[in-house]
């Protein structure tokens, strides 16, 4: 499952779980009868009572620590609010095109059509193309699997020369900065005779 997927899911749980909570706290303040086991018996109980409360009045490290382990569970909410709001890869690269109006590609097409240049490229098995920066300055990661009896260098050069500068010709784009890993594909051990 992607990361975003599983994000989505986590949200939804804890909605879910917080929202049966909240609902059934407001149910039973309204009058709703809660069933034996629930943790208030009616409208008129307290979450804590007294003794609860004062309970631990006396150890002097017990509100520090309440407060140490709500203010981290905070500060984790919000960092992963920030990290599932900010984007990556942008979806959208604005194109020049001269007239002052400007164009939008999609940074899907872009990057399939990089991916397709690089495919048939010689002596490249496979490759994984990622769009980041931001729309007005993109940039390309790409991971390029290569054969066996391929020269990196040649395949390096023949991918920024090519796949790389038609996209950005193509995009209008003044530059395309890009981070580029190479692999080799593995083979079989080849049998001596």
């Amino acid at each position: 499952m992607h990361r975003g997927g599983v994000n989505r899911v986590v949200t939804a749980i804890v909605g879910l779980v917080l929202l049966a909570l909240g609902g059934s706290v407001l149910a039973v303040g309204l009058g709703v009868r809660p069933p034996r086991w629930w943790l208030h018996s009616g409208p008129h109980d307290v979450l804590l009572s007294r003794a609860e409360r004062t309970h631990w009045q006396d150890a002097d490290w017990w509100w520090p620590t309440v407060i140490a382990v709500l203010a981290v569970l905070v500060l984790l909410a919000l960092w992963w609010l920030v990290a599932i709001l900010r984007r990556r890869r942008p979806a959208e690269i604005v194109v020049d095109t001269g007239d002052g109006e400007g164009a939008v590609l999609r940074g899907k097409a872009l990057e399939a059509a990089i991916a397709a240049d690089a495919a048939r490229q010689q002596g490249v098995a496979g490759s994984g193309i990622l769009l980041t920066g931001r729309r007005t300055a993109p940039a390309v990661s790409a991971r390029l699997r290569l054969d066996p009896a391929v020269d990196p260098a040649a395949a390096l050069t023949a991918f920024t020369g090519q796949a790389l500068a038609h996209a950005r010709e193509s995009a209008g784009l003044a530059a395309l900065p890009a981070e580029v890993r190479l692999g080799a594909i593995g083979h079989r051990a080849e049998r001596v005779t």
